[in-house]
């Protein structure tokens, strides 16, 4: 009889759980569909709402970014280099070019650039809102008539995504530059075939995947940490355990997003 208490209990607290983390990514999913249709109101392109968007695009993006694109080129300096001696050493010379491109610009800069406005921005942008709702700021916009999903959530999501794309495209130029020098060295001989070999892997389909990759990393960090500092904690959570439940989320959905990335590209 005990047994049967215990596995009913055990149950009844998966179930919550289950419940708890579906209604989780369901607020993901409805806090998206809510910035995305304020996002395409025209309200939200007036002078003030753009001047909001852009200071916080500056600070997703303008803090970080000599420090991230130096040590992405530093990065990319190093694994060019590996890479085009391990080609040269096993007389695989013509596949060094394709190695760096695919394996620097397609999978690990959209990576390293959510993960770097993730940590620097976007987290750090959720626990404000999460102490702006708590302490009642909230509540203080709708009273004035504002809203504070337009006010507040919106700038802080669109600052997330904008910074995740400019800080991969910035990364992309130059690890392409990069890329050439590092097979080519610095003349300009080897441009055209360069140029077919780089157009050859940004096919239209590998392109869509990656450009579609980006925008996904993009979303995934930005609205994540929002859509957390909106949700209403159960009382034996501590907003510790809330934040770390919301980059377990965030980690698990990127990584669906590389996997799905990887299927559509060589498979």
């Amino acid at each position: 009889m005990t047994t049967g208490f215990s596995l009913y209990g055990w149950l009844l607290h998966l179930g919550r759980e289950v419940l708890l983390w579906l209604r989780g990514w369901w607020l993901m999913a409805f806090t998206g569909a809510q910035v995305a249709v304020l996002a395409l109101s025209p309200p939200a392109w007036r002078r003030e709402s753009r001047g909001a968007v852009l200071r916080q695009v500056y600070a997703a993006a303008g803090p970080g970014l000599p420090g991230f694109t130096t040590l992405m080129a530093l990065f990319n300096v190093v694994v060019i280099r590996i890479v085009v001696v391990t080609a040269f050493a096993y007389g695989l010379t013509q596949y060094a070019l394709d190695a760096v491109v695919r394996v620097l610009v397609l999978e690990l800069i959209p990576l390293a650039a959510a993960l770097f406005v993730a940590v620097e921005y976007s987290i750090p942008a959720g626990s404000d809102l999460f102490k702006l709702r708590r302490d009642g700021g909230f509540a203080a916009l709708r009273a004035r008539g504002i809203d504070p999903l337009s006010h507040e959530v919106l700038p802080r999501v669109l600052a997330g995504v904008a910074a995740v794309l400019l800080l991969a495209a910035l990364s992309c130029v130059i690890s392409l530059v990069l890329a050439y020098i590092g097979v080519h060295g610095f003349n300009l001989a080897g441009l055209a075939s360069y140029n077919r070999a780089v157009g050859h892997i940004f096919n239209p389909v590998v392109s869509l995947i990656f450009g579609l990759k980006t925008l996904l990393f993009a979303l995934a960090v930005a609205l994540l940490p929002a859509a957390n500092a909106l949700r209403d904690m159960p009382r034996r959570h501590s907003r510790t355990s809330v934040e770390l439940q919301g980059l377990v989320r965030m980690f698990v959905l990127m990584l669906a997003i590389e996997i799905a990335s990887l299927v559509g590209n060589y498979y």
